[in-house]
């Protein structure tokens, strides 16, 4: 009984030591801090599951630090600028989903895709837009800043019969992906075409 009592105030003693403790302020949602979040090579957006069913072929795959330095080693040395980006890469991953017929890709679709970079906090910049819908081509292009650094980005590219999606993580600075275009699914889009979208 003695042990019983004994053990019961314990347990009341500390539930209060432990009720008088100030608790730690959990962060809102619009508080995080996304700069910190790193870049997830295997995240893609919920939104596209809809998609990848709908899809005939279906390619994923994923360079790592050690497969993208050979592919720099196999650059002609007047693409020296890219092995010097391609080097800073911590990986690429890349996705590309094709559709039988024109119009499988509802704008609605899409949109949600675009949105679901914009609920993480990326900075939003579009590339191309070759008439503004879905039935022609699309590329955006979205980075996971912090300061003038960029750790990594996606570059989401809609025709009307695929979608391609290229994410990529690293230590990067703007100029490295102007050398990046033309590499790795990245589009080879003209510098003054890269606007901020906000």
């Amino acid at each position: 009984m003695k042990i019983l009592s004994g053990l019961m105030c314990f347990c009341l003693s500390a539930s209060v030591a432990l009720a008088q403790r100030p608790v730690a302020a959990v962060p809102a949602a619009e508080t995080i801090d996304h700069a910190a979040i790193p870049v997830a090579l295997e995240w893609v957006p919920p939104q596209l599951a809809p998609l990848v069913e709908m899809a005939e072929v279906k390619n994923s795959f994923v360079l790592d630090r050690s497969m993208l330095a050979a592919t720099a080693a196999l650059l002609p040395e007047s693409e020296e600028g890219a092995r010097q980006s391609i080097r800073k890469l911590d990986g690429v991953s890349i996705h590309v989903y094709r559709f039988h017929d024109n119009g499988m890709i509802d704008p609605e679709q899409a949109d949600a895709l675009r949105e679901a970079y914009h609920a993480r906090g990326w900075k939003h910049l579009v590339s191309a837009d070759k008439g503004g819908v879905v039935h022609n081509a699309t590329t955006d292009v979205w980075l996971a800043v912090d300061g003038v650094e960029v750790r990594g980005g996606t570059f989401l590219a809609i025709t009307g019969k695929s979608v391609s999606l290229v994410t990529f993580a690293g230590d990067l600075n703007p100029v490295d992906l102007l050398k990046l275009r033309g590499h790795f699914g990245i589009p080879n889009f003209p510098s003054d075409k890269l606007e901020d979208a906000k």
